[in-house]
């Protein structure tokens, strides 16, 4: 037979397993909210500290729609036409702005500050359109100043569109 203070350390012990359990659950709920939390200062802090995020959406799709419109075979026709990229001329400025703004969100992104699905939303066939427009000059850029990673966020970001493309082309298919 099973007396009283048997059944007393049982419901005490049992209480004390609850107890630690639940503490155990609200320390990972505190710890992933904290993670959270410092994703969210990162990111924006990555977004004030870097001023192609910080332009205006008028002052962006002026220089895109004018980066849009320069005419180039590759990096060397480009630079005979239009300068070197490394002037203050508008076309390397448009450049600039044009792919700089899209390196800012590939780091976002590669830091999973920012998810694909929302730079898909947002930003939709520019970011694969913007580095078509803007690889061979970004090739060239890297071979002249021997900068193999240069814009290297930049064409993660277009990979990982891709991919996103890819998967749901897939997934729809």
């Amino acid at each position: 037979m099973v007396d009283i203070q048997t059944v007393s350390i049982a419901i005490a012990s049992a209480s004390v397993v609850a107890g630690i359990i639940y503490y155990s659950l609200q320390l990972r709920n505190q710890n992933r909210q904290m993670e959270q939390q410092n994703k969210i200062r990162q990111a924006d802090l990555a977004i004030r500290i870097n001023p192609w995020l910080n332009m205006s959406g008028v002052e962006f799709t002026q220089m895109a729609l004018k980066f849009a419109a320069f005419e180039y075979k590759d990096y060397d026709d480009f630079v005979k036409k239009y300068g070197p990229l490394t002037s203050d001329s508008p076309a390397s400025m448009a450049f600039h702005i044009a792919s700089n703004y899209f390196e800012g969100v590939g780091v976002l992104l590669k830091r999973k500050l920012i998810d694909v699905v929302i730079v898909r939303d947002y930003c939709g066939e520019s970011v694969v359109y913007t580095w078509k427009r803007v690889e061979p000059l970004i090739k060239g850029w890297r071979k002249q100043f021997n900068m193999p990673q240069a814009w290297e966020p930049f064409e993660y970001l277009v990979n990982e569109m891709k991919k996103r493309e890819q998967k749901a082309g897939v997934e729809n298919g």
